[in-house]
Parts: structure tokens; C-alpha cells; sequence
């Protein structure tokens, strides 16, 4: 399996940072979306390959830059988490992620993968490790038993983490890919 993970273009919540986290589902700016448009240059999105993503605006925005809408499976297992886990740190709304009802009242097309888990209210932000590391094996398996290529298009604390789950050491907020990068581990 070769998984590719993608972060999200420049996004409002960060136009006068930090004064806009708690704004809620904030979507790409110009600057994003056009960063978005350039990765999709760089990555080719192959009709056969999966491509996971967050159940939040911008990431949503973003995989409907580099892909169609029935390419997309939205799964809240790819949704925000913190990196590092800080108990102090608070919990911001742009990070809200969409309910099941709000991505089909705006978005047609998506699928949507849950693993029958009740993780749409909170969603991975701030789950305890261990419960993160028992979600990330079921994501990881489901994508494995797929055998194609898998996109994760996501968050930087996100990505940080399951990149830690998948044997990485020492990781730390400055291995964030950054707006629109991507990361590609292969033969996992």
C-alpha cells in the first residue's frame, strides 16, 4: 500500500492569525485554492486510488481541487487532532468537524466512512492515545485491504500523528507538511 498524505490549502481562519481560530468551517482563501491547484500538478489522483478526507470546509475544498466529488470518502478518522496532545491546550472551532446530515445537505457525491464509530461529535481531536492508536489500525487496515494508492488530504496535527502511528520517531510540530504539502510513504 502507498499512502500520500496532503494538507490542506491557506484557509480564512489564518488571514490574521491567531484571531481567527474560532471561526467556524472556515473554507481555502485565493491563496489556498490556488496552492491546491498547483499540487494537483504535482499528484496524480488515478481513477482506481482512494482518497480519505477530514469532514472539515477546507480540506474539502482542497479535494475537490485535485479530484471529482465521487472520488471523495470523507472519514471523521481523518479529521483534526492536536499535535501534540496538551489536556491545556483548548479546543478551537475551526476545527468543528461536519456532522453526516451537514456534508449531505452541502456536498453531493461524497461517501463516507465511519467504521460504525461514534466519533462525528467530537471526532479524533482529543482522544486519549490509545484510542486514537486503535482507530489509526482500523483506518490503516481498511486502506491496506484496499490495496490501491490512498490519499489522506487532512490536517498537520493529523497527519503528524498517524505518520508517529506508522513507526516515525521523534516528531515534532516542525515536521508539519505546511499549506498544500504532501507526504508519500510507500510499500507499507
Amino acid at each position: 500500500m502507498d499512502l500520500t498524505f496532503i494538507r490542506h490549502g491557506h484557509a480564512e481562519h489564518l488571514l490574521h492569525y491567531p484571531h481567527q481560530l474560532n471561526q467556524l468551517h472556515p473554507g481555502l482563501t485565493e491563496l489556498g485554492k490556488r496552492q491546491a491547484t498547483e499540487l494537483r500538478e504535482q499528484i496524480k489522483i488515478l481513477p482506481k486510488d482512494i482518497v480519505l478526507v477530514s469532514p472539515t470546509k477546507r480540506k474539502i475544498e482542497t479535494a475537490l481541487l485535485l479530484t471529482s466529488s465521487d472520488k471523495l470518502t470523507v472519514c471523521p478518522l481523518v479529521g483534526p487532532r492536536m499535535f501534540p496532545q496538551n489536556p491545556e491546550f483548548p479546543v478551537l472551532r475551526c476545527d468543528q468537524i461536519y456532522s453526516k446530515d451537514d456534508l449531505n445537505a452541502q456536498y453531493t457525491g461524497l461517501g463516507i466512512v465511519d467504521f460504525g464509530l461514534d466519533c462525528w461529535v467530537d471526532g479524533i481531536n482529543r482522544i486519549e492515545e490509545h484510542q486514537f492508536e486503535v482507530y489509526a489500525g482500523q483506518l490503516i487496515q481498511w486502506c491496506r485491504n484496499y490495496g490501491a494508492r490512498t490519499f489522506i488530504i487532512s490536517h498537520d496535527g493529523t497527519i503528524t500523528s498517524y505518520r508517529a502511528f506508522l513507526g516515525e520517531q521523534g516528531l515534532t510540530r516542525s515536521d508539519f507538511l505546511g499549506e498544500a504539502g504532501h507526504y508519500a510513504l510507500t510499500d507499507l
